[in-house]
């Protein structure tokens, strides 16, 4: 006689929360079913149920890794302010979120950048950026939003892979610059 199915509907996410665990200390070269499985303490077959592919685990995992700059810039009281200064505020959420646990933003880059060589990957990244986009697009036209955005990556990419020290004023100075408040540097 089978075992009844276990009712267990937080198994979904405790899977994509393990691939996150798993790539953040492993990479996505370290992802696969198995390890996965491990992470979550659940049945091989339960991530094979839940995702057929590898890909469909890392575009969920890439949805919940984008969920977090972009709940930060939708919360941003800064953001829906129209008299505040928003490359000071975007300069202050990026210095936030690149001061915050490494490992978290450098997965957040490594799945974004995953779309390169992964296709089911892309439609996800476009969604980020889509969504950023919308954000900034209260305060600024979408073209103008698109090279904001365009700028924020370069800046963390460049923090991240030099291992350098972020710096916030170059940062305003900068979104100034793209955002077209006429401050230029001596």
């Amino acid at each position: 006689m089978a075992r009844p199915r276990r009712y267990d509907p937080e198994r979904r996410d405790r899977i994509v929360d393990a691939a996150l665990r798993v790539a953040g200390s492993r990479g996505i070269a370290g992802l696969s079913h198995r390890t996965v499985a491990a992470e979550a303490d659940v049945p091989l077959g339960s991530t094979t149920y839940h995702f057929a592919s590898l890909d469909e685990l890392l575009v969920a995992a890439l949805r919940r890794a984008n969920a977090n700059f972009g709940r930060a810039l939708r919360e941003s009281p800064g953001l829906a302010d129209p008299a505040a200064d928003l490359a000071a505020v975007l300069a202050r959420l990026i210095g936030e979120w690149l001061g915050g646990e490494r490992t978290g933003v450098e997965l957040e880059y490594e799945l974004y950048l995953a779309a390169l060589r992964r296709p089911a990957l892309r439609p996800v990244a476009a969604e980020w950026a889509e969504d950023v986009s919308a954000c900034l697009a209260r305060r600024t036209d979408p073209a103008t939003a698109r090279a904001v955005i365009a700028l924020m990556d370069g800046i963390c990419l460049q923090v991240l892979l030099t291992d350098g020290t972020y710096d916030e004023e170059y940062t305003r100075e900068m979104l100034g610059r793209v955002l077209g408040d006429g401050r230029r540097a001596g």
